[in-house]
């Protein structure tokens, strides 16, 4: 009986692709579907997903970045932007991380400021900031004043640093320059005005001190304040001097002759015309700092309300005298 053998079922053999014969015989690959690249996704993607408000701060830093008055410049810079088109035809845009705030910069943030031509990097930083704070601005308070005028009588024998440097000494030793005290000093007191056993002063600028304060009590007296004797000089107004440089700062002026005439006319003691000038920058009748310099605008605006104050003081009075 014969044997019938089972057969298994053969692999299905995997076929190549049938070759397509061209003209002449030779053999050919079959065409392919053309792969079409994928577009590359959009820049803007990202940055839909940051704040709107940050995206506006960008754009127009990035603009203000192109923008240029002159015509040779914006049409290089023109030339520039076009080469720095991508081919997706986006330009590309500066990018905030999330989480920071912009802030505005101030013109002392972006850089040194200019500054009066006395001032330089290696100048004492008390100096700097009194520069920058204090020196020409408009003062009205009668201690203040008279603090400034002492410091002004001790130019003669140092200089502002070392004045600035022993500041809150000066302010000790002389009652925070309170007339009605200073002026009761006594020789013994005036044995106490030291500095590890170094005298503050000479003897004659401490000996003026104590007879400057009893004369600007009666100073007081005659017309309300020291501040409306100093101030009527300038008619209430600050001389605002127009100077580059610092070579054309006078010393003394015509106005600094009277006002010292008229002080040691009083009684007033070392108060001759050069540091009657000095006080007149310190306590900002005049303004002194040089056009260049980032406080002459500054202390120009605190004039402007001086003035203003003035103005309206006076239409109270008017209005007064009327009614």
């Amino acid at each position: 009986m014969p044997v019938v053998t089972k057969l298994k079922p053969c692999a299905r053999p995997v076929t190549e692709p049938r070759a397509v014969l061209g003209p002449a015989g030779n053999r050919q690959e079959p065409k392919r579907k053309k792969e079409v690249p994928k577009k590359p996704q959009c820049q803007t993607d990202k940055v839909s997903e940051i704040p709107e408000s940050i995206v506006q701060i960008n754009a127009s830093v990035d603009s203000s970045y192109f923008s240029d008055s002159s015509p040779t410049n914006s049409t290089a810079k023109s030339v520039e932007s076009r080469k720095t088109v991508k081919r997706n035809g986006f330009k590309p845009v500066k990018v905030v991380p999330y989480g920071v705030h912009a802030v505005a910069l101030s013109p002392k943030d972006l850089g040194p400021a200019k500054r009066c031509d006395w001032i330089t990097p290696n100048s004492d930083p008390l100096y700097t900031a009194f520069h920058d704070e204090e020196w020409g601005v408009p003062v009205k308070d009668d201690r203040k004043l008279f603090e400034l005028l002492v410091f002004s009588q001790a130019l003669a024998e140092h200089r502002w640093p070392a004045i600035l440097n022993q500041r809150d000494i000066f302010r000790k030793l002389f009652e925070n320059f309170d007339p009605s005290s200073i002026f009761q000093f006594t020789e013994k007191n005036l044995q106490m005005l030291k500095v590890n056993d170094t005298p503050l002063l000479s003897d004659p600028k401490l000996r003026a001190i104590v007879e400057n304060a009893k004369q600007l009590l009666k100073v007081q007296k005659e017309f309300g304040s020291f501040s409306n004797y100093c101030w009527r000089f300038v008619n209430q107004k600050p001389i605002r001097n127009q100077f580059r440089y610092g070579r054309q700062v006078p010393v003394k002026t015509p106005k600094a002759e009277a006002i010292s005439k008229d002080m040691m006319r009083r009684g007033f003691q070392c108060v001759g015309p050069t540091v009657v000038y000095s006080f007149m920058q310190v306590a900002g009748l005049v303004n002194d700092h040089l056009v260049t310099c980032f406080r002459y605008q500054e202390c120009t605006v605190a004039t402007t309300k001086v003035e203003e104050k003035v103005v309206e003081n006076n239409e109270t009075s008017v209005q007064a005298q009327i009614h």
